[in-house]
Formats: structure tokens, sequence, C-alpha cells
């Protein structure tokens, strides 16, 4: 019995190996699925975010000073939710676009505080045009001007609300440096 077993287990026909094969490819790409989306969204915590100190040392401690991270509510946006887009399609163009930033840790562009904010202008100034490109899409996700009662804001978040909707401004537009430090040379030119 074992014999006949084992004999068809070491020859099985075309049929069964087909479908094994099949079963093992569903199965494998199931895990393989299951891993990439795992490891996908672990790249989209706080902590993997501030993970290197370039993060953690320079725009992490701004950000700590923010409406959002800490307010009234309760609210709280991470560096992901401004930063990574939610849709699949788009979350992966930027997570693509992130192996960038990966070759910039590696090399050294932004280890130190000097270096940092020599980069600071040109790394705000990609984040912002990218964000006047999607109309604010991830600042959206949260804040929608069909949502917003402009009649419990103050007089002036409501008058410049209220313009930014007839004019089709976005988010950035007029809420640069909200969650980070502007750029000294950004900072010079608004005075």
């Amino acid at each position: 019995m074992l014999k006949k077993i084992w004999q068809f287990l070491r020859t099985p026909t075309a049929k069964y190996s087909v479908g094994l094969l099949l079963i093992v490819g569903f199965f494998s790409g199931i895990i393989f699925w299951g891993g990439f989306n795992t490891v996908v969204e672990a790249t989209n915590t706080e902590a993997f975010c501030i993970s290197c100190h370039e993060m953690r040392d320079n725009v992490y401690k701004e950000y700590t000073e923010t409406i959002h991270y800490a307010n009234r509510t309760g609210v709280r946006a991470i560096c992901s939710d401004c930063h990574v887009p939610k849709d699949w399609v788009h979350k992966m163009a930027r997570k693509i676009q992130a192996t960038n930033e990966l070759y910039h840790k590696i090399v050294g562009t932004i280890d130190t505080p000097e270096k940092f904010e020599q980069q600071r202008l040109a790394m705000a100034t990609r984040v912002w045009k990218v964000m006047k490109e999607t109309d604010s899409r991830e600042c959206r996700n949260c804040h929608r001007f069909d949502y917003m009662d402009l009649a419990e804001q103050d007089k002036t978040a409501r008058k410049k609300h209220k313009r930014s909707i007839e004019e089709g401004k976005t988010c950035i537009d007029c809420h640069q440096g909200i969650a980070h430090e502007l750029p000294e040379e950004e900072e010079e030119e608004k005075s």
C-alpha cells in the first residue's frame, strides 16, 4: 500500500501536477501579497518615519509643536497622513519615489542639521509642488471645504476660506509651514 502511494507521489500525472502548481501558486500569491502589504503599512507608521535621525532630530521636533501633533480634540495627523496618499495607486507611486530618499540617506545628503537646513527649501518646494498638483489631496482626507462650517470660524479664517473656495485655491496655497518650519528664504520672501 505504501509502495503504491509512494509510486503515485513520485510520478504524478500531468493533471495533478498542474493542479498542484496552481494551488501552490495561489497560496504563494496570498502569502506574498500579505507580506507586501504588511511591509508597506509598516513603512507608514510614525515610528518608521522617525527611525532615522534626520527626521527625528529635525522635522519631527518641529511637528511636535504643531496642532497636528496635539490639540484640544485629540485628533492627530502623523507623517504618512500628510505625505503618503491613501489610495493604492498613488500610494505605490509615492513608495517608489521614496526609494530616492533612501539613496540620499545612504549618501548623507541631510545627515547633519546644517545639511538639512541647506536642503530645506528644495525639499519643501518639492512637497508643496506635489500638494498643489494634487489639490492638497492628503490634507483633504481630513479637511474639506464642503464640510467646513465657515460661520464657526473666526472672521479672518472665514473670509480667507470663502475667498479660497471662490478662487479655486488649495490648502497649500495658504498653509505652508503648518506642520514644519518654513525655510529661511521662504520666510524672508513672506516678510
